[in-house]
């Protein structure tokens, strides 16, 4: 069995030797420009077009994250990059998960607590105890219900906020109201204080968090932004925070990054910011699930995980 490995910031040298821990039967690589030899699968995060292209043999591709959209974006441009049958697979879980969760919940509980609130008063020399919100009028709206959406809305469910979600096909989490499909996008986000962002990236995704969207949250809504940042448009988000529709903006994730230093959204004062961070690829984790998957495919078996590339996700 060979193995191809490419990714252009990690430690290449930690991952091959893991790697040959967790499969000693296989011959695992790092893959240079020109190295046609043979190849089952593929590791790859940004690849480059000549390192898949024309590999007839390859059995499976593995996205080294949970977004696939920089290689479906190559595949756009150039189709015949991943040859006709080769399966995508994405990390769906291997600890991005909890990060997710502890990410949301921490933010959640900020503003519940109203945190943000006294920070302002701190900054003014104000000693005022402000009114408690109530769960009750702090419904969470999550965007996107696959498996980090779900495991979000699970860990929210724990503090008994009401939670709803909304995604392309309705899903029956515990305690969590489901919305499928655009006929009922108005109804999910109608009564949302808090929104959260968990999108696949995809053509129909891109630009969703516009002026229209935002201005069906309830008044005063705050919005967290864990997917991709073409998602949302940044001006419009600037324009509901400045006329009081939204609270407050927590993001992790731009449609340029790093973010440019003249983007006003490093000084409005209600924006928070964290450079993409909010969930990361733990190695270990991956490794193990990348191992059993392929011991899986070898079985002749079809394991989680694979991308539809239709839908994108």
């Amino acid at each position: 069995m060979d193995i191809i490995f490419y990714h252009p910031t990690f430690d290449t040298g930690f991952w091959l030797d893991k790697l040959h821990q967790a499969l000693p039967q296989a011959r695992v690589r790092e893959w240079k420009p020109g190295d046609n030899d043979h190849a089952d699968y593929a590791l790859v995060w940004h690849p480059p077009v000549e390192m898949l292209s024309g590999r007839k043999t390859l059995k499976a591709v593995f996205a080294l994250g949970a977004g696939v959209d920089s290689i479906l974006s190559q595949l756009q441009k150039h189709p015949d990059m991943l040859p006709p049958g080769v399966p995508l697979y994405r990390l769906e879980d291997t600890g991005m998960a909890l990060q997710m969760q502890e990410y949301a919940v921490s933010q959640v509980l900020h503003w519940f607590r109203r945190f943000d609130d006294y920070q302002v008063q701190k900054q003014q020399g104000v000693w005022n105890p402000l009114d408690d919100y109530t769960r009750e009028e702090f419904t969470i709206g999550i965007l996107g219900a696959g498996v980090l959406g779900g495991k979000v809305a699970e860990s929210l469910v724990a503090w008994d906020f009401p939670v709803r979600c909304w995604s392309r096909s309705r899903k029956n989490y515990p305690n969590v109201e489901s919305f499928a499909g655009q006929h009922e996008l108005d109804a999910f986000l109608s009564g949302t204080r808090v929104l959260i962002n968990l999108l696949p990236n995809t053509p129909e995704t891109v630009g969703i968090i516009n002026r229209q969207l935002l201005d069906k949250l309830a008044d005063n809504a705050c919005v967290i932004n864990l997917a991709r940042g073409v998602h949302l448009l940044e001006e419009d988000l600037l324009a509901a925070l400045d006329s009081g529709k939204l609270k407050a903006a927590m993001l992790d994730v731009f449609s340029r990054e790093p973010l440019p230093a003249s983007s006003p959204l490093w000084t409005h004062p209600r924006v928070t910011i964290t450079p993409h961070v909010a969930a990361v690829t733990r190695p270990v984790e991956a490794i193990a699930y990348i191992s059993h998957t392929i011991s899986s495919l070898d079985r002749g078996e079809i394991p989680a995980g694979q991308v539809d590339l239709k839908r994108g996700y």
